[in-house]
């Protein structure tokens, strides 16, 4: 089962977009104009950082970007960071019941670098060899699923089932109990009533006698 899952933009995958970034994900122009005056930032080439004016270095031709391509570039350096640090509280609490790392699905901005979006961790969520074992697993699954701080619907989906298996094995262990009690009651009821069967009372009573004739 996967943890993580984020719901953020990813305009290329038809995945949900927030309205603030929907317009411009993944179609913001990369260019003004000349003519449109200094109201942007350029980026030069694919890699690089950006620059307090909105440029990004790196050796290529420059190419200018709109403030509102400079927004959603901000706005998906915010959201890289958010996914890789929702995804690594997942793995962090998963522990060994994780089946992988982070995996992402990535949304390359319009200057030309790819953000995370979205993100998830595998996670184990099978049922242990013993009730015991079952209910110690299930709490790491719950523990990671809602280990970020903002749980998606995925998240809260698998700590569910984390909770009903935990609910299984307890009534699993209540039920190993009860049969322990029954068994252990059963077996004094058993001895005493082999104490206390008449064969047992003839020995004594035998053996009485035999001490009365040996000091008469």
């Amino acid at each position: 089962m996967q943890l993580g899952a984020i719901v953020t933009p990813i305009s290329d995958m038809g995945r949900y977009q927030p309205d603030s970034m929907a317009a411009g994900a993944g179609k913001v122009s990369s260019a003004k104009s000349a003519s449109s005056g200094n109201d942007g930032g350029t980026v030069n080439g694919t890699t690089g950082n950006t620059q307090a004016n909105g440029s990004r270095n790196s050796g290529s031709a420059s190419v200018q970007l709109s403030q509102e391509a400079l927004a959603l570039v901000s706005k998906l350096q915010t959201i890289d960071s958010h996914v890789r640090a929702h995804e690594m509280a997942h793995l962090i609490a998963a522990s060994g019941l994780a089946t992988s790392g982070p995996s992402f699905q990535y949304q390359r901005g319009p200057d030309g670098q790819n953000y995370a979006v979205g993100g998830e961790v595998g996670i184990d969520t099978s049922a242990g060899r013993t009730p015991q074992e079952t209910l110690r697993r299930a709490d790491i699954i719950a523990a990671a699923a809602l280990a970020p701080s903002d749980p998606s619907g995925q998240d809260y989906a698998v700590a569910a089932k984390a909770r009903q298996m935990a609910i299984e094995a307890q009534i699993a262990i209540q039920a190993e109990q009860a049969q322990k009690l029954s068994d252990a009651a059963k077996a004094y009821k058993d001895d005493k009533q082999a104490a206390d069967a008449p064969g047992n009372a003839g020995d004594q009573n035998n053996s009485d006698a035999a001490r009365i004739d040996t000091y008469a």
